[in-house]
């Protein structure tokens, strides 16, 4: 059975903010959470970014059930491996084995604060890579050191380990990246709701490993103000993945989105209240394998009355769903 996870969405609300939101998607019932771990918003409307970290901490003291992830943090540039993986860890005993280390290759949006440089694509695959081993190798427990391509690890150690490490998730989006993550994951990450990935990832050997995909939504009563706030916060979210992780800012996905149409944004962001169109996009996710679906509410102030129409509408709606062909309806 496909599971239904809420998105604490970093750009879009403060701390404080966050945690009170994934407190009612517990209560909403919401099988788990995830959290994006950025430096920047995507653009300058959506106004926001704590850190991750701290915020994940607080969650999982002010949460008793809820499993929670990062949706996903970059282990190689902003942090390196070694501190990833203790920070994980960390939040693996506080959350009392409710988290998922979600990881990825990242975005110049969010790397480039500590001035690097932005490194190719895959220069960035190996990087994550090597970051991914070096994870493991600390959970594994003990003294650890590593000299390698990318990164040195000196005398490491975990000094606060929890009896189960967090499971480990990799985004895939293309084969390099599948393979990574069928060889080294616990379990693979999409924005696409693309079978040949999650078919790319099972031949690597990630198959009978979860498979989580993210879904954008935007709730509200109106549909012509949910496709004004949609298209104001996440017009950004059309360019691809391609573009969007090489951009370095703000300014440059508003200057990237400037010829994206309100009506374009509703084509890819379900809007308003009609729990159908809801399901028809989630639809193609458990039609293409997915076996858990996160979904991200458009607009930080709307996230209560999201959270109400969600338990008493969208989920049971979105639990009842008939996985099968592009016709397929709730039942009458």
């Amino acid at each position: 059975m496909v599971r239904f996870g809420y998105t604490m969405m970093t750009e879009q609300a403060g701390p404080r903010e966050l945690v009170e939101h994934v407190v009612g998607a517990e209560r909403a019932g919401f099988d788990f959470a995830v959290i994006s771990d950025h430096y920047f918003p995507w653009l300058d409307a959506q106004g926001h970014s704590p850190y991750a970290w701290s915020v994940l901490g607080a969650a999982a003291q002010a949460t008793t059930a809820i499993p929670l992830m990062t949706y996903v943090t970059c282990p190689t540039v902003r942090y390196h491996p070694a501190v990833v993986a203790q920070k994980a860890a960390t939040v693996q005993l506080l959350s009392e084995g409710r988290f998922r280390l979600g990881l990825g290759s990242g975005e110049n949006l969010n790397e480039h604060v500590v001035g690097p440089g932005w490194p190719a694509a895959h220069i960035r695959l190996e990087m994550l890579e090597e970051a991914v081993e070096i994870i493991r190798e600390l959970f594994g427990g003990g003294s650890v050191n590593h000299h390698g391509r990318y990164f040195d690890v000196e005398n490491a150690r975990l000094w606060d380990l929890p009896d189960e490490p967090p499971p480990i998730g990799v985004a895939v989006s293309g084969d390099r990246s599948c393979e990574l993550a069928g060889r080294l994951a616990d379990l693979a990450i999409a924005i696409d709701p693309e079978r040949e990935l999650l078919e790319a990832f099972d031949r690597s050997g990630g198959a009978g490993k979860p498979k989580v995909g993210q879904l954008a939504v935007c709730y509200d009563v109106d549909r012509d103000t949910a496709v004004k706030r949609a298209h104001e916060q996440f017009r950004w979210s059309l360019g691809g993945w391609r573009v969007n992780a090489e951009l370095p800012g703000p300014a440059a996905f508003e200057q990237a989105s400037r010829y994206v149409r309100p009506e374009d944004v509703a084509e890819s962001i379900p809007c308003g209240e009609d729990v159908n169109v809801f399901v028809d996009a989630v639809r193609p996710f458990v039609d293409a394998g997915f076996t858990e679906v996160a979904l991200v509410q458009v607009g930080g102030a709307h996230q209560y009355p999201f959270l109400e129409w969600a338990e008493a509408t969208l989920l049971p709606a979105l639990r009842a769903m008939r996985p099968a062909g592009p016709s397929a309806t709730l039942e009458d």
